[in-house]
């Protein structure tokens, strides 16, 4: 597990493809934060090939084109809109510009896969929602704390199969590596990346609906505050929420940039699923009692177990992207549920900057 959570991407290696080679091409573009490379990487394991990249920092793509000798750079984003190979792009531009470069890759026939948060401002996500009404295209949102996470995605499994019974409460803690110095000058600025509960707070509420099987949310309460950080006075490094999900479940977030320097990993995510027959906990990153992450531990009516998902699960949601492009379907993700998520993250956002 490394510290450096801006440019982590997990091992895919062992993941099956879901179409022959060539079928699924795809783009790669602005490489503003790191997890473009776990986008592409799990795009290319599902069996994607990446066509083109455009990147006008040519040392951001240096380890992609180790991988993707065949990818062409191209030096115009264009000439990715106009290529009828391809059939999506995926990017992880500074965050006040995802939804524009989004409606671009739509308005070009294409689908569009943004890193998270994928807009800082609710008129964003308006024109957002049009566009894929006008076009018929998907603006997917890899909420990759979930998607890019086997303990996280197979928790997901067992509580649609009732392992727990009905949720009743969601709870996420999501401590983060801050590293300030290794951080590019939009992150410190508020109306670039968000504030914390549009950014990472994005990721929080995508597992709140998902794990409830909720659709909508209200906001009872939401707070941020820069407790630690006044020479950067734009950065929030600290937030939490508490909703009340459509289902009557409840949940709570807590996110900040405290994760403490003897940790060995970026950040210590943990979500606690309470049901009515049970509850898990999902450890992502690390146990800091053995080390290893990826552990689900699950206390039903009759007994309680440890679940190590490394290397047993996969991160299906990129095979099932490719295949919902390819024929029409929503399986990976529905588009009101990325949707949702940012929205109401959003919607946080704005309770907490009225009362700060």
């Amino acid at each position: 597990m490394t510290r450096d959570g801006m440019n982590y991407a997990p091992d895919m290696s062992g993941m099956k493809p879901v179409v022959e080679s060539g079928a699924f091409a795809f783009a790669a573009s602005h490489f503003d934060h790191g997890h473009i490379y776990g986008q592409i990487t799990g795009l290319a394991s599902a069996g994607g090939t990446l066509k083109a990249i455009y990147e006008p920092d040519a040392s951001r793509v240096e380890a992609v084109r180790k991988d993707h000798p065949d990818a062409t750079i191209v030096s115009d984003f264009r000439e990715i809109l106009d290529d009828d190979e391809i059939k999506l792009v995926t990017s992880a531009a500074i965050p006040n510009l995802r939804c524009g470069v989004g409606l671009q890759v739509m308005d070009a026939g294409k689908d569009y896969l943004t890193d998270k948060a994928p807009f800082t401002t609710l008129e964003q996500l308006e024109s957002a929602r049009a566009k894929v009404k006008e076009t018929g295209h998907k603006y997917m949102v890899c909420y990759s704390e979930r998607l890019s996470s086997e303990a996280a995605w197979h928790a997901g499994e067992l509580i649609r199969d009732g392992a727990i019974g009905r949720v009743l409460q969601v709870l996420n803690l999501a401590p983060h590596n801050l590293a300030a110095s290794t951080r590019p000058e939009w992150f410190f600025q508020k109306d670039r990346y968000g504030g914390i509960l549009t950014d990472i707070g994005s990721h929080q509420f995508e597992q709140f609906l998902y794990y409830a099987g909720a659709k909508d949310a209200v906001i009872n309460f939401a707070r941020v505050e820069n407790f630690e950080n006044p020479d950067t006075p734009g950065l929030e490094d600290f937030g939490e929420a508490a909703l009340t999900l459509d289902t009557g479940a409840s949940a709570y977030c807590r996110l900040d940039w405290f994760n403490p320097g003897g940790s060995k990993a970026w950040g210590d995510g943990r979500t606690f699923v309470l049901g009515t027959t049970g509850y898990l906990e999902i450890r992502k990153q690390i146990d800091v009692t053995r080390g290893q992450g990826s552990k689900i531990f699950l206390v039903d009516e009759h007994d309680d177990v440890e679940i190590d998902c490394a290397g047993k699960v996969g991160y299906p949601y990129f095979g099932l992207l490719i295949q919902d492009i390819l024929n029409g379907t929503e399986n990976a993700m529905t588009q009101e549920h990325a949707f949702k998520a940012a929205e109401l993250s959003m919607q946080a956002q704005q309770i907490a900057d009225a009362v700060r």
